[in-house]
């Protein structure tokens, strides 16, 4: 037995040193209203983000079923159909077809004063290309829209620039100002 003990630690030891360290969890928020609009049309991910952790605030005063939003990330030449099949899924599936393989991360559907979560792994996003989130309750997508920009080499952390006159918190008709969103933790 005396003689397993080493063996043992050193194996322990070596699959320690093969594990990363620690995984960046980048954190976005987003907001969205009753004029359906995104306060954000542009987010960027630093390479440096294993997973990202988007959260989506609807800061309108509507209901779900009357008003609802959620937040969809899909390759550029997915929207379309992505959007299609949402729409034949219905609100019960979140305007989204399960199991659905185009979708690399998606909010569930809320409405006025309510917020949702999602986590996704940024393995599957290739550094240098942009993708596209939307909404994908019918009718919302032509206007809410945006692009994720994965792997900025430039920079491992991406500042979160506030704006309290964002359209979405006050509700005002003008358009959305792009704003840059994600921290690391």
């Amino acid at each position: 037995m005396n003689r397993a003990c080493p063996a043992i630690i050193g194996i322990l030891a070596l699959a320690a040193m093969a594990m990363p360290a620690h995984a960046d969890v980048c954190r976005v928020s987003v907001e969205a209203n009753d004029l359906m609009q995104f306060n954000q049309k542009k987010l960027e991910i630093g390479s440096g983000c294993s997973d990202v952790e988007l959260t989506l605030h609807h800061v309108g005063k509507q209901p779900a079923q009357v008003m609802g939003h959620n937040w969809v990330l899909v390759r550029n030449a997915d929207v379309a159909a992505v959007a299609i099949a949402g729409q034949n899924a219905g609100r019960s599936h979140n305007y989204q077809p399960q199991g659905d393989k185009r979708i690399i991360a998606a909010t569930a559907l809320v409405g006025g004063g309510e917020t949702t979560t999602v986590m996704f792994s940024t393995a599957s996003l290739r550094a240098g290309n942009t993708y596209t989130f939307f909404c994908s309750t019918p009718g919302h997508r032509s206007v809410m829209h945006g692009v994720l920009v994965f792997g900025d080499s430039s920079t491992r952390e991406v500042a979160v620039r506030e704006s309290s006159e964002s359209p979405a918190r006050g509700n005002t008709a003008s358009p959305p100002t792009p704003i840059v969103a994600a921290e690391h933790t």
